[in-house]
């Protein structure tokens, strides 16, 4: 393991003095970590699933641009503001117990909000399904920290953790696409019912239960703080990117980096605080929370471009874009599980900032590319910032557990989640909303298009390209062909102006990584 990477620190060597367990308890530990691996991919995969039924929900729920930015993130902003909330929940009350109530309250709501009748319905239901993914998130890494003690079996375990997030994030599309070819696209939500079953049916056998013997009380105000930190902020940004800079955004976040430092400082001040913000001060540890954050903010924010772009102009079902994307999905887990050898000849702090720079190269590919080759050209975009991905992703959670004494593992690994789910978070209302923005600015109607539709429709194709393939399949052809190729010109100049931020952005990442974690030894 990537542990203890400080030169001073001694307790690597007394790790591997650990004996050997028993086959038998191996065995259990293995089919342990199976089971926590269908909450991973659950999350995971309901992050991105909805992604691909996006279409399907704008067209059946008539839904504007702005609802459906927060169909999609109404899920992780509440995830991402709960799960240090609930990681400390959890090392009172057991993590195991946490993990099989949020298992059971999250497919009780998916069944539920599967049918959501309007918008307003849907995103309310996004939200619950956050507040019990966010019980869900903070047991599995802790979890996995307890099951397996030994630091190689640890590291393995860990990146076979790290590939199932992201694996799952890119099976996401695949899956939630098929769903919604063959079902609705509710089914997309539904599925978690199943998927939920062998968990709570095993876990309670299988599953050793872990918390904190000695844990301090629960602090409510720092729960309620966490939530006013993380909601301006984001509808700040949301604000910014769709309506330019004026008083609401400036005011959101300001409100929001005050309820940062409000919570922060009361954080310091609390013998038991629910966040330990002194962890923040290993260099090692806020730079690979830092990797975590961008790598999942590159993956998400280029799936949401792709899948509409995918099925709305390259007229792809959605079971075929699925399809398309699956050796995405393979390159993903694979470059997670081959770091981990890598990491003993190459310094751990270059594979990940190999990793962002692979992510940064695919995002170059769509700004330098020709975009009227078809999908092929996004395709391999997403293919080579897989691989990025999916190696960053497993040596910075590594990074992040080592980097911290054994006794902050629990809070080292809800603030790793949360960093997930940050990631993905920023990906869709920073580049989705930079990308709805740009396409509503950059949408001109063909002459003759207000007289031949009604006033509703015109709006709707204004505010998102699902509104304007919908509105063009209705109107006569050489209306309608315009109309299409407006709607492609405006989307394609918002993903190559959302591609060229991105790519910046991973670029100058991935330098400072390199600088930062330059001297992290190579694993033993």
């Amino acid at each position: 393991m990537l542990s203890d990477v400080s030169p001073k620190s001694t307790k690597q060597p007394q790790a591997r003095t650990l004996p050997p367990r028993p086959k038998q308890v191996e065995w259990r530990d293995w089919l342990a970590l199976i089971l926590l691996m269908f909450p991973v991919l659950l999350v995971a995969v309901d992050n991105t699933a909805l992604t691909f039924a996006l279409p399907a929900i704008a067209g059946s729920l008539q839904t504007t641009g702005v609802q459906l930015l927060w169909i999609v993130d109404a899920y992780p902003l509440v995830l991402a503001g709960l799960l240090v909330a609930m990681g400390s929940l959890g090392d009172r009350i057991g993590r195991r117990r946490l993990l099989l109530i949020g298992s059971v309250g999250f497919a009780a709501v998916s069944a539920a909000t599967a049918f959501a009748p309007s918008a307003e319905w849907l995103i309310a239901g996004r939200a619950a399904l956050g507040f019990f993914g966010a019980m869900l998130m903070p047991s599995t890494l802790s979890l996995i920290r307890n099951i397996f003690p030994e630091p190689n079996r640890r590291r393995l375990a860990v990146a076979i953790w790290a590939a199932g997030f992201s694996g799952g994030a890119a099976l996401g599309p695949t899956f939630g696409g098929w769903l919604v070819e063959h079902f609705w696209w509710g089914a997309v939500l539904l599925v978690a019912v199943p998927i939920m079953l062998p968990l709570v049916a095993f876990g309670p056998s299988f599953i050793p239960e872990s918390k904190d013997p000695h844990p301090g009380r629960l602090d409510v105000p720092s729960i309620a703080l966490s939530l006013l930190v993380m909601v301006p902020l984001v509808c700040g940004i949301k604000e910014l990117a769709t309506a330019g800079f004026g008083t609401v955004p400036a005011a959101l976040m300001a409100l929001g980096l005050a309820m940062g430092f409000v919570f922060v400082r009361r954080q310091q001040r609390l013998a038991s605080p629910m966040l330990d913000v002194s962890l923040f001060r290993n260099r090692i540890f806020s730079t690979a929370i830092a990797a975590n954050v961008l790598a999942l903010f590159s993956l998400t924010g280029f799936i949401l471009f792709l899948a509409q772009h995918l099925q709305l102009l390259d007229g792809m079902t959605p079971s075929t874009a699925g399809v398309a994307m699956i050796p995405a999905l393979v390159a993903t887990v694979v470059a997670g599980l081959a770091v981990v050898p890598l990491v003993r000849k190459v310094r751990p702090g270059f594979v990940v900032a190999g990793g962002l720079a692979l992510s940064a190269t695919g995002y170059a590919l769509v700004v330098l590319g020709d975009h009227t080759s078809g999908p092929v050209l996004l395709l391999a975009a997403l293919l080579i910032l897989a691989l990025g991905v999916g190696a960053a992703e497993t040596i910075s959670n590594d990074l992040i557990l080592g980097s911290v004494p054994a006794e902050k593992s629990g809070a080292a690994a809800a603030i790793s989640e949360t960093g997930y789910e940050l990631g993905s978070l920023l990906g869709t209302a920073i580049l989705g909303s930079i990308l709805t923005a740009s396409y509503q600015h950059n949408l001109h109607f063909p002459a003759g298009l207000e007289g031949s539709a009604s006033a509703s429709a015109v709006h709707q194709a204004g505010e998102t390209l699902a509104g304007a393939t919908e509105l063009a399949a209705g109107l006569p052809a050489p209306l309608g062909d315009g109309l299409r190729a407006a709607a492609r010109l405006a989307f394609d100049s918002g993903v190559q102006i959302t591609a060229a931020i991105a790519m910046v952005l991973m670029a100058g990442a991935a330098a400072v990584t390199a600088v930062v974690l330059r001297k992290v030894p190579t694993a033993d």
